[in-house]
């Protein structure tokens, strides 16, 4: 059979039809209509396909240990989104974007301890408690959190300037499922501009701002993982996040407090900044 316009697809279809994993086969056929479909659509050039093909060569190419400009362009699409929201779960905290900067493992820390280890900004306290969602405590639960500075960058975008591990932390809820942990107020940052997803945005007349927010996996045994964000209520930002992420239930209020006893009950100094995030873990599929 010739291959035309017309009978591409059922060709490239027909050609996947011995593939032993049906999963597989289901997902090549579906991403070879929607592909031809777009490609009949929108018609493009030769010109236009090598760029398209070029760009994606350097997407690939910005991905390192510690850049994942493939999940920044998932990001910028609003895929991640969309793939977080048809698998998140019915019940409990809302989830989020992974985003492209959880590239290192978090350190272990106690209770109590400080993520923020460049020591320079107001202390911030952020605690709260980790549920299922009929209320029951769940102790032991893990939490791992990472975090930008106050002045917007990670730690793997700062070699040499910020410490490993700055800004991350892998936690356990106590007997009574609470937590707690000392960190500086984050900033609202661009995501990385200098690659192929900066161009695009560029290209298309969209900023690269992210609101300022606290990342935050959280799992228990006989429960479904959640990642998700806690967002700094006030953050510009808010209604235009470069990615998509931001849900209205996820927004926290960071509030000042100059009460010196409930800075000493939590190793600060007055006057801190306080943030309450509770996180409801849903069970997981037949617990």
């Amino acid at each position: 059979m010739d291959f035309t316009v017309e009978t591409a697809t059922a060709a490239v279809i027909e050609s996947f039809q011995g593939a032993p994993d049906p999963r597989l086969r289901e997902v090549l056929e579906s991403l070879s209509r929607h592909l031809h479909d777009f490609v009949r659509d929108i018609e493009p050039t030769m010109a236009e396909w090598e760029a398209a093909i070029g760009f994606l060569t350097a997407v690939g190419r910005q991905c390192d240990d510690t850049r994942q400009e493939f999940v920044l362009l998932s990001d910028v699409l609003g895929v991640s989104m969309l793939v977080e929201t048809l698998n998140g779960a019915e019940q409990g905290t809302e989830s989020t974007v992974l985003g492209p900067f959880h590239m290192t493992a978090s350190p272990r820390r106690e209770l109590g301890d400080t993520i923020d280890l460049l020591g320079t900004g107001r202390p911030c306290v952020v605690s709260g408690r980790v549920t299922s969602v009929d209320g029951t405590p769940l102790a032991g639960a893990e939490l791992d959190v990472w975090q930008c500075s106050e002045d917007g960058f990670y730690d793997v975008q700062q070699p040499g300037v910020q410490p490993p591990g700055n800004g991350r932390g892998l936690f356990h809820t106590g007997p009574d499922g609470t937590y707690w942990f000392r960190t500086v107020i984050p900033s609202h940052y661009p995501i990385p501009t200098d690659g192929p997803v900066g161009d695009l945005l560029t290209a298309t007349g969209r900023h690269p701002y992210r609101p300022a927010h606290i990342h935050f996996i959280a799992g228990a045994d006989g429960h479904r993982r959640v990642t998700t964000h806690a967002f700094v209520g006030g953050s510009p930002y808010l209604e235009s996040d470069a990615v998509f992420a931001v849900k209205r239930g996820l927004i926290v209020d960071f509030t000042e407090s100059h009460d010196p006893a409930a800075a000493a009950g939590f190793g600060v100094d007055a006057p801190f900044t306080h943030a309450t995030f509770d996180i409801v873990l849903a069970p997981a599929t037949g617990a």
